[in-house]
């Protein structure tokens, strides 16, 4: 059984930096797509980056494209999320989760989530 932990999260101000990480146990993510998603408050989940099985190609939706950076270390078995130039609407709870075998842009498809972690930017 897959399990993903996030962690890296905390309060950062305006303009700052945040690497999160995705740690995975209990089997291999070589053969999983990772996604990260995030979710504000009063507001939906949204699916904000996904990166390929086999350090593949790697996607982002608008609002961060520029500023993050996916990445992925199947030897660690761990993926990242590299967060650069932090605004405050990217406060939210951020999940990364797995699916087989490429990248979607539908949630639901997503098979293993982590618990989430807390990025806070302040204005």
């Amino acid at each position: 059984q897959l399990q993903l932990v996030e962690s890296g999260g905390g309060l950062v101000q305006v303009g700052g930096s945040l690497r999160l990480s995705c740690a995975a146990s209990g089997a291999t993510l070589d053969w999983y797509a990772i996604g990260w998603f995030r979710q504000a408050p009063g507001k939906e989940r949204e699916g904000i980056s996904c990166i390929s099985p086999s350090n593949g190609t790697r996607y982002y939706v608008d609002s961060v494209k520029g500023r993050f950076t996916i990445s992925r270390d199947n030897a660690k078995n761990t993926a990242y999320l590299r967060m650069n130039s932090l605004k405050p609407e990217d406060t939210a709870v951020y999940y990364c989760a797995a699916i087989i075998p490429i990248c979607s842009d539908h949630d639901q498809r997503y098979d293993y989530w982590g618990q989430g972690t807390q990025v806070t930017v302040s204005s």
